[in-house]
């Protein structure tokens, strides 16, 4: 059909004085182009840049636009990787295992001095004020950044210190009760108290699969504590609290720093300053100079000046650990920073019951296993629930 029509196209000729080839009783039709593709977008071109422009259709008698339109295919180069995703995975996992390691130590320590020195209010004390110190001599030396702080963060950060201090201390209450591992176990629970809080308080709602994944966690832990040796009330209750208190830390620390110029390192010197302040006065009340006086001379006597070690080495670990675990919560999310907290307890439970040669019964074991299964099972489920619900959004 083209190959019949006299095209010219340095001068197109009028449509009237073409002849097409057809029947004269059948009208010439004009050809409609179909509308682009998806994977086509049309670019316009001035008639001056093209030097044999293509009329199709035109009118009789109108006057030649001065831009014509085409249709060009859309490149479909491969898109160029950013790395920036793949260095910021390792970085959190570098991040991840020191936190994870620290704890180790930590927990080593902690539960060396509370052996010799069951003081768990005033050992606190001692973690929080050691960590205290540490950053005021680094903003001193300018090692880090001092931070810029007002009256409105420290107000933000007075819930959040609160927490901090409750949950640490009742994890303290508890080693000092019970086996390490039994703590860890018990603590392991910790995404139970997350969905209830998150569900009853936030109003956040989750998949049937998500509660579902609680059963074995619940289910575990208390088949632990049924058949633990050194069952301690008082060490039980203490990790339980300190569950819940921890779970409302996260939440806190998150909405704190949202829009802070504060990196999460100074985030928690200053969280360890303000406690500090919180815990003093109530150490002093329950235990007092007079009882740490007593029991330090018998530590001294029991163990040596070990002792003097043990507890230095058990505040300073402590302090690296969780700051460490707050320049994580610098990059990701609460639920991420709870999953990453309850695996690292899979490496303290085994460390502590290699260390202090705890004895663990078969179902103790399997009930420990269940637990953090279930706790395997919820942070894969609560992932999933959260990337559908992101996608969701789009």
């Amino acid at each position: 059909m083209i190959s019949s029509l006299s095209l010219n196209l340095n001068h197109p000729a009028p449509i009237s004085s073409i002849k097409p080839s057809l029947s004269p009783r059948i009208a010439p039709t004009r050809t409609r182009l179909p509308p682009p593709s998806p994977g086509f977008g049309l670019v316009c071109l001035s008639k001056s840049s093209i030097s044999k422009p293509l009329h199709i259709g035109a009118s009789l008698g109108r006057k030649e636009s001065s831009i014509t339109c085409g249709a060009y295919e859309a490149d479909r180069s491969e898109p160029v990787v950013d790395g920036s995703e793949s260095a910021r995975k390792v970085k959190i996992g570098i991040y991840f295992a020191t936190w994870w390691s620290l704890n180790v130590v930590f927990n080593i320590y902690n539960k060396k001095v509370l052996n010799a020195y069951p003081y768990p209010w005033l050992t606190s004390t001692l973690s929080l004020a050691a960590g205290s110190l540490i950053m005021l001599v680094s903003w001193a030396l300018r090692i880090a950044e001092t931070p810029k702080t007002d009256l409105e963060f420290w107000k933000s950060l007075f819930p959040v210190a609160v927490a901090h201090t409750i949950g640490h201390v009742a994890a303290t209450v508890s080693m000092s009760k019970v086996a390490v591992s039994f703590t860890h176990i018990i603590k392991s629970g910790e995404p139970a108290f997350s969905v209830l809080v998150s569900r009853f308080i936030l109003g956040e709602t989750f998949p049937p699969a998500v509660y579902l994944s609680l059963i074995p966690i619940i289910g575990g832990c208390g088949l632990s504590a049924l058949t633990e040796l050194n069952f301690n009330m008082i060490g039980f209750m203490g990790a339980m609290i300190s569950n819940l208190a921890f779970v409302f830390r996260n939440i806190f620390s998150k909405k704190g720093m949202k829009g802070k110029s504060v990196s999460g390192m100074n985030y928690y010197a200053c969280l360890s300053m303000l406690s500090l302040v919180i815990l003093t006065p109530f150490a002093i009340a329950v235990e007092g100079p007079q009882m740490w006086a007593a029991g330090f001379q018998q530590a001294l006597s029991d163990i040596g000046p070990q002792i003097v070690w043990w507890m230095a080495a058990q505040s300073v670990f402590y302090h690296l650990y969780n700051q460490v675990s707050y320049m994580s919560l610098d990059e990701i999310s609460p639920l991420t920073f709870s999953i990453g907290n309850t695996m690292k307890r899979i490496s303290v439970i085994v460390s502590s019951i290699i260390i202090f040669q705890t004895p663990v019964q078969p179902i103790n074991a399997l009930g420990a296993a269940i637990a953090v299964l279930g706790t395997f099972l919820y942070s894969q489920l609560r992932l999933r629930s959260s990337e559908d619900g992101e996608a969701g959004k789009l």
